[in-house]
């Protein structure tokens, strides 16, 4: 049985919170056809992903938009001490929103810290931790000029990471960053 409640749908059957309900869902998909975003892969995104990782020293590091029934990195980058399996099941880039935390992000618009994801019951339950081995996970929104929340930047760990303070404040700062050189595409 599940009840709505305010912005999340629960699962009253004793499991965890479900992914939390979207209702800006059309505005965000007429906002990333309109800046050609999130259907296919982009160099630039994939850069950034990168840069991403090398700042916060993380393996796995995405810019993610967030569709109706899915989720597109956009831009993504997986350090060599990835799982292989991990790094082909990112390949198609492409996965369900039930997987992760970013819809959790897009729908707070709320950048997001989990030192050890096993250490908060609503999110240990997500099956990328039992599916993939995400323990830790650092995410913030991309709210373009328009208001609407685009999709997050974020990095993950298969291991516990004290992101903290100064992991919030960065990925907050690389998400500002990114919003800008997004915007800045659209005057092209």
């Amino acid at each position: 049985m599940t009840e709505r409640s305010p912005g999340m749908i629960y699962d009253l059957s004793g499991h965890h919170p479900l992914t939390p309900a979207d209702p800006e869902v059309p505005a965000r998909l007429s906002r990333l056809r309109e800046l050609g975003l999130g259907e296919g892969p982009d160099a630039q995104l994939d850069e950034f992903a990168r840069r991403v990782g090398d700042i916060t020293r993380a393996p796995l590091a995405m810019v993610n938009f967030i569709q109706e029934d899915r989720q597109y990195l956009g831009g993504l980058y997986t350090g060599s001490s990835i799982p292989t399996a991990l790094q082909v099941g990112l390949g198609g880039r492409t996965f369900s929103r039930e997987h992760g935390y970013c819809p959790h992000v897009v729908v707070r618009r709320k950048a997001l810290v989990l030192d050890d994801v096993c250490d908060y019951p609503r999110f240990a339950g997500n099956p990328v931790v039992d599916e993939i081995g995400i323990r830790s996970y650092l995410g913030a929104p991309l709210i373009d000029r328009t208001g609407v929340a685009l999709g997050t930047v974020c990095v993950v760990d298969i291991e516990p990471r004290p992101w903290g303070r100064p992991g919030l404040e960065t990925i907050k700062a690389l998400a500002t960053e990114l919003v800008a050189q997004i915007q800045a595409r659209e005057g092209k």
